[in-house]
């Protein structure tokens, strides 16, 4: 990973400490701001700006797994599809006529 910006901070006895300005200004937050820490694996901390809203962990934790993927396998994790596949999808659905505008009818569970 590049480092683009490094600045240290002190621990105070309760735990607590300031983030530095020129930190505060990368990640567009303020006081009231919120950031979320995350330790990876090799005991790394990242700080980002905190999005609203929740995150499904599930969904967060796979995310992850795929960016770690994608960083420890650049030639093999992302490939391009095959020039073939419009074909074999075409050869699926037929001559199938779909209206991606159309009501959906019926009950939908996601």
């Amino acid at each position: 990973m590049a480092e683009l910006l490094k600045e240290e901070s002190t621990i105070t006895a309760k735990g607590q400490t300031t983030i530095p300005k020129s930190i505060r200004q990368a990640l567009g937050v303020d006081y009231g701001g919120r950031i979320t820490f995350f330790v990876d694996d090799q005991h790394r901390v990242h700080v980002k700006k905190a999005t609203e809203g929740t995150r499904d962990p599930v969904v967060f934790r796979f995310l992850e797994f795929l960016e770690q993927d994608m960083i420890d396998h650049p030639d093999s994790s992302v490939v391009k599809l095959p020039a073939s596949l419009p074909d074999r999808v075409a050869a699926l659905v037929g001559n199938m006529d779909v209206d991606l505008d159309a009501e959906i009818e019926g009950d939908v569970a996601l």
